[in-house]
């Protein structure tokens, strides 16, 4: 099996791949992951287009969510549509950053057409992966492994991924640990499914690093639990989340730097948290990828605020995530001066 990357491997990966800023990617025609990759609704113009208005923006990474019912359901025809929009993305001198499993929202995906979105609420369609069914039985788990050594397998050596992002948010509350009354369960199972995910995935031996992000903090500094332990000793990247103000964004980015290794940040930017563009200047000036959640508005309504799931909000309050309208006219033409005066000549992919 291979071993964590050294801190001096990751930092010669880190000086070949340039400053990182790009954002989590969805084509706006899905709301979902299964919807942006399954066969009769992959949309190969939208992503073509899409992307197109990324690279004009700068970002030269995306980060892109696919799911094991996929890899299931058709094996070889996931890897085909992978490679189309790897080729696409290429083209733009973008490189992809692919989520192979999510703890958040929906805990039972299913394969098929997918529900319509749930008017004026944030990213009602999104579906965990794997889902409760397998992720609550330990005796399941290896069922994952084709996806995982599949994956890996065929990409691991491919210069349009930039590095693999795991499983995200594997412990986040959802549905059933709010009916439940604690999320302990999802936790314990998190952390074992998490360490047999790294364990698969370092097997294969990549040529790219591997990573799962932090997201929760205490103080501005992650929670000190077993889940963020194994993250931060098996990471060979150390990735995280952050929608908070810049104070504490630069707490956070502190007390994760004191590891040497390299730092990116897949998910930031909501407006009415303090989280703006402007933070695109701490993220440069401190060496720290930035990918933002979100390009164009669309199917994923994430436009709209978390609070969505349990109140109505004002059609006319300031977008929570996302750049672009669906013509890609920008939302606010300042934020697009802002990004363009900081990625300005950064791009080294």
């Amino acid at each position: 099996m291979g071993e964590r990357w050294s801190v001096e491997r990751v930092i010669d990966w880190q000086d070949r791949s340039g400053w990182l800023f790009g954002c989590n990617f969805t084509p706006s025609t899905a709301g979902n992951q299964i919807e942006m990759w399954s066969a009769d609704s992959f949309d190969v113009e939208t992503i073509e287009r899409e992307l197109g208005w990324a690279r004009d923006l700068g970002m030269n990474v995306v980060r892109v969510y696919l799911h094991d019912l996929l890899w299931g359901d058709d094996s070889a025809g996931l890897i085909d549509r992978v490679d189309r929009f790897l080729e696409i993305a290429a083209r733009f001198d973008i490189r992809m950053m692919p989520v192979l499993f999510d703890g958040v929202w929906n805990p039972s995906p299913a394969l098929g057409k997918q529900p319509e979105p749930m008017p004026g609420v944030h990213n009602s369609m999104w579906v965990q992966s794997p889902g409760s069914t397998v992720l609550y039985d330990e005796s399941l788990w290896d069922g994952l492994r084709p996806y995982v050594d599949g994956m890996l397998s065929r990409f691991g050596d491919d210069d349009r991924i930039v590095m693999w992002d795991l499983f995200n948010e594997p412990d986040q509350l959802d549905l059933d640990t709010i009916v439940a009354g604690t999320r302990d369960a999802k936790q314990v199972a998190a952390v074992g499914l998490v360490r047999r995910v790294f364990d698969w995935a370092r097997s294969v031996m990549p040529s790219q690093p591997l990573t799962v992000g932090l997201w929760e903090y205490e103080n501005d500094v992650p929670v000190d639990h077993e889940l963020n332990r194994l993250i931060l000793s098996r990471s060979d990247v150390v990735s995280f989340h952050c929608y908070a103000p810049e104070p504490a964004l630069r707490t956070v980015i502190g007390s994760l730097a004191a590891g040497g290794r390299p730092l990116v940040c897949t998910e930031w930017l909501a407006r009415p948290e303090g989280s703006t563009i402007e933070l695109l200047e701490v993220f440069k000036a401190a060496g720290v990828g930035a990918i933002n959640w979100g390009l164009v508005d669309g199917r994923t309504q994430t436009r709209l605020p978390w609070r969505t799931w349990w109140e109505t909000v004002d059609e006319d309050e300031p977008w929570f995530h996302e750049l672009l309208r669906v013509d890609g006219s920008p939302y606010d033409v300042d934020e697009i001066a802002v990004i363009r005066s900081v990625v300005d000549g950064t791009n080294s992919m």
